[in-house]
């Protein structure tokens, strides 16, 4: 695969025209598989990510869990949860691999106001470009995963790319290339999907999870990284993934409603202006007032014993 191909944009935050090169050519929509009921919590994953992306080695954080911490940071775009869970008496661990979803319709680009700060390609890989980025942090109050993560040193905001650049050369993103298990696959959208609903099914059939699934949330119009759930329909156990994410409706009113009605608004005021001076003409010059003239009081005085 070449740059050209898989890494056609289809959408730009806050950009106002026609995205270049829309719809010339056919890209393929790619995804990440990810199931959770083989993932062992190795984390060569999360080493692949920090090695390919340069970041620092950083301090892990200890809170009674092999989690090494709590949550994804701005140099740290890839971690596996840890949950214990009680099932028939038995405990199990539920380990997810947590990083950005790649939504179909990503509330981070809805919420951004910065002209090409996030991008969406054709293929549904959602990338930060820093050099736009404003650090208003909009984006991280937009998305519904809590993922985007600000760097207070360089007020800029960072999440995984699914490798963008790997990806663009046809290879396949670091952490699936670290992963011993088979837990994570990439491919294309429904080659994933069938291959996911293909193991949901065994799941359900071989192993005892009647409430096996996919976790693909069409609230957000799906996603480019999907999940085997043992429980589809308690996806918050996994670590707090959200069974039903949806964009703050301040965004989504923002961007179709608020700032359309704004522009007319600008532009009406802009076209009554211009009707009142074609109709009643430029405001006529008005006459100069006399200037006050003001004496000392001495002068006044002096001015009056004058008088006879």
């Amino acid at each position: 695969m070449s740059d050209e191909r898989t890494l056609q944009i289809q959408e730009i935050s806050a950009h106002p025209g026609p995205v270049p090169g829309q719809g010339t050519q056919r890209a393929v929509e790619v995804c990440k598989y990810i199931d959770v009921t083989t993932c062992i919590g190795c984390k060569a994953c999360e080493v692949a990510c920090v090695e390919w992306n340069d970041h620092p080695f950083r301090e892990t954080t200890f809170d009674d869990t092999y989690q090494t911490m709590p949550s994804t940071e701005w140099n740290y775009w890839n971690l596996i949860k840890f949950v214990e869970h009680e099932r028939d008496g038995n405990l199990m661990w539920l380990m997810r691999k947590d990083q950005c979803m790649h939504c179909e319709d990503p509330g981070c680009l809805r919420a951004c106001p910065a002209d090409g700060a996030i991008i969406k390609y054709e293929n549904g890989i959602v990338d930060f470009q820093q050099d736009n980025c404003i650090g208003c942090g909009y984006c991280i109050s937009g998305c519904p995963f809590d993922i985007p993560k600000f760097n207070p040193r360089t007020k800029k905001v960072f999440k995984c790319t699914l490798c963008s650049d790997r990806v663009g050369q046809g290879l396949e993103p670091a952490c699936i290339k670290a992963c011993p298990t088979g837990c994570l696959h990439f491919g294309t959208k429904d080659d994933m999907v069938q291959i996911a609903r293909t193991r949901a099914t065994q799941l359900q059939k071989e192993s005892g999870f009647a409430n096996a699934g996919v976790y693909d949330p069409q609230s957000v119009g799906g996603t480019h990284v999907i999940y085997v759930l043992h429980d589809i329909t308690n996806p918050e156990m996994y670590g707090g993934l959200p069974s039903n994410p949806v964009i703050p409706p301040s965004y989504t009113v923002w961007k179709w409603l608020a700032k359309p009605t704004g522009l007319f608004m600008a532009a009406l005021g802009i076209f009554a202006v211009f009707f009142h001076r074609l109709t009643v003409g430029p405001k006529p010059p008005q006459p100069e007032s006399a200037p006050v003239l003001t004496q000392h009081p001495d002068e006044i005085e002096a001015a009056r014993k004058e008088k006879p």
